[in-house]
Order: structure tokens, then sequence, then C-alpha cells
């Protein structure tokens, strides 16, 4: 999850590639959004890197999903179209991941997260991105409420796959 908004900084834009490559070299399915920016660069690297990449989209159709929403669909393995809308669309996806990793992010993002906390997921945030990845443990101390989702924060892409990982299994 995180920002769907063009790169222009090459550093963050590599950091989401490395996070796309370290999540293919973990032989897991990488489900996003189906979306643009970093959250592209992601899915476009994992798939590069021989991972099966599921997007699920806001959109009806495909027409929908490139004509209204504007959104890419060369980056996804498969896309499942839910017509539930972007808010809608986030839920079927947070309720979908066993972990949700965290890069930047703005408004959207943060409904993901909060939809990831209530849901008791295990929360990755790779730290060092902005928005929503570096205000997250503090949302989370702002904003106390019992959940079963364990938080963790990294700023490599690799060690924050591999935590999130051993949280899971």
């Amino acid at each position: 999850m995180g920002s769907a908004e063009t790169v222009a900084d090459t550093t963050l834009r590599e950091k989401a590639i490395a996070l796309g490559r370290a999540i293919a070299h973990r032989d897991v399915i990488l489900l996003t959004g189906a979306t643009t920016g970093l959250v592209y660069e992601i899915g476009k690297a994992a798939i590069e890197a021989g991972a099966l990449h599921i997007g699920i989209s806001p959109a009806g159709d495909e027409r929908e999903h490139a004509e209204r929403y504007k959104l890419p669909v060369d980056a996804c393995s498969a896309i499942i179209y839910t017509g539930f809308g972007l808010k809608g669309r986030n839920v079927v996806l947070i309720r979908s991941c066993d972990v949700v990793l965290f890069i930047a992010g703005s408004i959207g993002s943060l409904n993901e997260f909060t939809i990831a906390c209530d849901e008791g997921k295990v929360i990755g945030c790779l730290v060092g991105t902005g928005g929503v990845a570096d205000q997250a443990e503090q949302l989370v101390k702002t904003f106390q409420k019992p959940t079963n989702s364990r938080f963790l924060y990294e700023a490599d892409p690799q060690r924050l796959v591999d935590r999130c990982l051993s949280e899971v299994r």
C-alpha cells in the first residue's frame, strides 16, 4: 500500500523497486490496488523478478479501470474488478492480505492503514519514504485502540519483508 502519485524522487523509486524484488524473492503473492505511482513500480519490479501480482481494482471492468480511474493494466499478472470504488476496493484488498506493507502514502493509504489495524494484520512500514509509512508509529501511539495488529518499522525493504513474514509464519 502506498503512494499512487507519480514518482520524481529516484531514491524513493529505487526503494519501491527493491521492495518489489524483495517480495518476489520470498515466494509470496503480491496484492495491490492495481494503481499508479510507487505501487505501480513495486508491482512491475515484482513481476519482472518472477512474482505473481494480483491487482484489486475499484472498477467493475477493464474499461472503467483504464478510462474512469486512469489506472494501468500492464503491471499485474491478473486484475480482479470489484466494482466497489476506491474505499470498497481497499477493504477487499486489505482483508485479502496476510501482511500489509506501506511505502509513503497519503489519505488513501491512511484509509488502508486503519482498515489493516482494525483487521488485526501484520503491518510493515518502509520508513524513510514519507507519508503514512513514516507517520504510522505516531498514529498508533496517538490513536490507541486494542488490536491484534503487529507493527514493524524498517528502512531496508528486504529486512522489512523478512520481519513481516516471520510474524505470519
